[in-house]
């Protein structure tokens, strides 16, 4: 089923600050580059780490960047992004829009039967989600507000800090990216599991090894198993003081599996990334069974959808934890959706090697204790240096 339209709950700043907007020109940028080591989940393996990235130009020559989710299928990233340079434009360029979430709502209407014809309503959702993006950065800019300023009006003005964890952690020798990630900053790890109780239950030891008895340490399933099967393995790493259990079972389980699942073993769960839509991401968190809940914001919604999600989630005292698993733009744009949402939790950051991440992020990208310092630069904070990775780019609009 296509997502509905956007329903945004966010006090945006009226200083300095005008909602309104024109897309004059919208450039799609792809790029690709090796993953050394592969990246393994129980149901693939990612041997390129990909990006889609959008660059939004107005009338006025103001700029703004976001991202596309592109991971999957290994043709992906070429595929959503010839996906958004042919339909993005035609409805988004050439007009005044009052708001971001009018420009969202009306792609979203526009595409909605083209998802049914084409049964792809997850590409056309992750490319309006990357348009979101975009836009929301182009108007911080233009007020010369930083993104989680605009978003939020009743933040206040000292630079937010948000905590991190290491995720992506291979079930090949993870210990020794762990020990890596420790001196580098990290104070909060995922491991990806799945992979058989014996290598499951044998890296687990391995990480916890190292890490300590205290530090936060989460597991990543990745949809591997049955209810059952879950039950049986949740049980069983009971005593490792998990954070949480994220998408033991597939994300589109009922209501009532999550719910046993949430009664029949020990750990909290997670999830959220593969949802869609206000109505699931809602019913998600009222879930009894489900704890964390993990918008990934250039797969869905962007900044309209996922500050709603996110304060909804946090109204049901649930915890909010943006997922993240790309390059840097929407890892710096994960970052300013939870500054603007609030509350505890963390931000996604896989651990592995990424140049795409560790270039686009910059400047802002920066662990220090567990955490990552926001700045009060307009806008994202960065501007992607697209020229340092002309080698890496294989197609642009």
């Amino acid at each position: 089923m296509y997502a509905g339209g956007y329903i945004v709950n966010m006090k945006t700043s009226d200083q300095n600050c005008n909602l309104e907007f024109d897309v004059d020109k919208i450039d799609v940028f792809v790029f690709r580059t090796p993953a050394d080591p592969p990246v393994q989940t129980s149901f693939g393996i990612m041997r390129d780490r990909p990006a889609v990235l959008l660059r939004v130009r107005d009338r006025d020559g103001a700029e703004g960047w976001g991202e596309i989710w592109c991971n999957f299928p290994v043709v992906g990233a070429e595929h959503r992004g010839r996906l958004a340079a042919t339909y993005l434009p035609p409805i988004a360029c050439g007009r005044r829009w009052a708001s971001p979430q009018a420009c969202m709502n009306e792609l979203t209407r526009q595409f909605a039967v083209l998802a049914i014809q084409s049964g792809e309503p997850g590409p056309l959702q992750q490319i309006v989600a990357g348009l979101d993006v975009a836009i929301w950065d182009l108007l911080a800019r233009k007020a010369g507000l930083p993104l989680w300023k605009l978003l939020d009006a009743e933040q206040g003005d000292e630079s937010p800090v948000i905590p991190v964890y290491a995720s992506g952690l291979n079930p090949t020798s993870p210990e020794k990216l762990v020990a890596q990630k420790l001196s580098e900053g990290y104070r909060a790890f995922k491991l990806k599991v799945g992979f058989g109780e014996g290598r499951d239950q044998a890296n687990l030891k391995a990480v916890r090894e190292v890490i300590g008895p205290h530090v936060p340490f989460m597991v990543d399933a990745n949809q591997a198993w049955t209810v059952e099967e879950a039950i049986l393995a949740g049980r069983s790493m009971a005593g490792y003081d998990l954070g949480w259990l994220e998408e033991p079972i597939r994300a589109d389980s009922s209501t009532s599996e999550w719910a046993r699942l949430g009664r029949e073993q020990p750990l909290k769960l997670a999830g959220g990334e593969n949802l869609s839509g206000t109505e699931q991401f809602v019913a998600f968190a009222e879930n009894p069974g489900i704890t964390v809940v993990q918008p990934d914001v250039g797969k869905w919604g962007g900044f309209s959808g996922c500050v709603m999600v996110g304060k909804a989630t946090l109204e049901r005292k649930k915890l909010f934890c943006p997922h993240w698993l790309g390059a840097g733009v929407g890892l710096v744009a994960s970052l300013h959706l939870k500054a603007a949402v609030g509350g505890p939790g963390y931000v996604e950051v896989d651990a592995n090697p990424n140049p795409l991440r560790d270039i686009f992020a910059a400047p802002v990208f920066q662990v220090k204790d567990g955490s990552v310092r926001l700045t009060n630069a307009p806008g994202l904070g960065i501007k992607p240096d697209v020229q340092a990775c002309r080698e890496l780019l294989v197609w642009q609009s």
